[in-house]
């Protein structure tokens, strides 16, 4: 369909460009994406009256549970499914190429860390595994197959763990769900250098608790290993990543902006709590502008910190939209 940006102009993106390709995959999927449109008329905004990406209406993030997203009919590679760990229903995204997918997160991580194969790649992901269609699975697999390495995930057996990262004569990069790397810390210590990137919450397997509380924690046990955050999630097919103090920063074609906790329609932050609107360019057949349940501060230059979840309760539009 005439339109669409592809992968390639995404990824040359600059501060130059970001408004006009940002607008042309808007006005794309304004026009072809048949819940988006619905949304779009349904709190009355006219997509010929947005004239800068601060001002594109945002899709609550809901909507990947209740329905399906998409921006043009196509077979799905794959459908990536987020976790529950409330009975409710899980979000689900539509990915159209997974070697897109892949792609566009090998030169996410290796802008931030270098070279993958430079790394021993694992992961300790036990929730994740547990299930199937997990899109965080999906990338430290690839990451792993890149590497022509053997599948290195570990459920609960951190005796392997701790010997793997003990004897790898590679530099070790250890992806890990919060809950798992903090039970794997309260068991075992090593001055072994090595990467650590904590890539969620609790999954409801321990009191949540603050970025800086994790950080304190692992770095207790693994003092010489630098320790850094992935934010991703199942509806975006991009990922932002955190230095050692916790503030990520995107990809060229990513953004996170800042909305009033309650408004999900505003384009501007209430003091200092702000919800998090993200735009991901990298979703070119779902959608690009969606509204987080994420709180959190935005700075100047465009890096972010994440500070909660917002409790859940009805967006306007959404109700007019249940099926």
């Amino acid at each position: 369909m005439s339109g669409l940006p592809n992968i390639q102009s995404i990824w040359l993106i600059s501060e130059y460009n970001f408004n006009e390709i940002a607008l042309q995959l808007f006005q794309f999927q304004a026009k072809y994406n048949a819940v988006y449109a619905q949304y779009l008329k349904l709190i009355n905004k006219d997509p010929d009256s947005i004239e800068d990406y601060r001002e594109i209406p945002f899709l609550p993030i809901s909507f990947f549970k209740t329905h399906k997203v998409v921006s043009e009919p196509f077979v799905s590679e794959a459908v990536f499914e987020s976790s529950s760990t409330t009975g409710s229903h899980t979000a689900k995204h539509n990915v159209k190429s997974l070697a897109t997918y892949h792609q566009n997160c090998v030169k996410i991580i290796e802008d931030q860390i270098g070279p993958v194969s430079d790394y021993e790649i694992l992961g300790l992901l036990p929730n994740y595994l547990e299930r199937q269609n997990s899109s965080l699975v999906s990338m430290v697999k690839h990451l792993m197959d890149s590497n022509t390495q053997e599948d290195s995930f570990y459920l609960y057996n951190h005796d392997s763990l701790i010997q793997k990262i003990e004897r790898s004569a590679k530099p070790i990069l250890l992806f890990g769900v919060s809950f798992a790397l903090l039970d794997f810390a309260d068991k075992y210590a090593s001055n072994k250098p090595f990467t650590i990137i904590e890539t969620g919450g609790m999954k409801g397997r321990k009191t949540e608790i603050t970025k800086a509380e994790v950080y304190k924690t692992l770095q207790a046990s693994f003092p010489q290993a630098t320790i850094r955050s992935e934010y991703g999630m199942t509806e975006l097919l991009s990922q932002a990543y955190s230095d050692t103090s916790a503030r990520y920063s995107c990809p060229p074609w990513m953004k996170v902006l800042a909305r009033a906790d309650n408004d999900p329609l505003s384009n501007k932050a209430n003091g200092r709590t702000a919800a998090l609107n993200i735009i991901d360019l990298a979703n070119l057949h779902s959608c690009a502008f969606i509204a987080a349940d994420d709180l959190g501060q935005v700075f100047p230059d465009g890096s972010f910190e994440v500070t909660g979840r917002m409790d859940h309760s009805d967006v306007r539009g959404c109700s007019l939209m249940v099926v």
